[in-house]
């Protein structure tokens, strides 16, 4: 079941994103820009949707609506629930929610290290558009057209 977190899930949502980002801090040198991110005051903006599984929190997803497209600001699931298809419900979840909102993109960005992740948004249809450096971070940017 995904739906939208409120104020209680707060440490859930924190243990998530710390359990499943800790692995990239030794390969990118530093945190990677989910765990700087400030998940109450995204909670509260209402931009924050979680993932029951097991009877808990298991993933989460960061949808912000922009002008001309729903971003994809972060998907993160526990580790221990990796490989067992709530990664795939979240990215579903978004594509839904874009058409719901009547977007006909989602878009996202990763970090260029995480090689696995890119390969699998272009597996799942999605297309590279450019490569930048934002906020000290090189970021592959990606759309997908629903």
């Amino acid at each position: 079941m995904i739906r939208p977190a409120v104020a209680a899930d707060l440490a859930a949502v924190q243990r998530v994103v710390r359990d499943a980002y800790t692995p990239y801090i030794a390969r990118i040198g530093k945190e990677p820009g989910p765990m700087r991110d400030d998940y109450a005051a995204q909670i509260a903006a209402g931009t924050v949707s979680v993932a029951e599984a097991d009877g808990a929190i298991g993933g989460l997803i960061v949808l912000i609506a922009e002008p001309d497209h729903l971003l994809l600001d972060n998907i993160a699931v526990a580790p221990a629930l990796q490989g067992r298809g709530l990664g795939g419900a979240l990215m579903r979840f978004a594509d839904d929610e874009a058409r719901r909102r009547g977007f006909a993109e989602v878009r996202l960005y990763t970090h260029v290290l995480m090689t696995e992740n890119i390969a699998r948004y272009l597996r799942l249809g999605w297309r590279e558009t450019h490569r930048a450096t934002v906020e000290g971070y090189d970021r592959v940017f990606m759309v997908k057209a629903l």
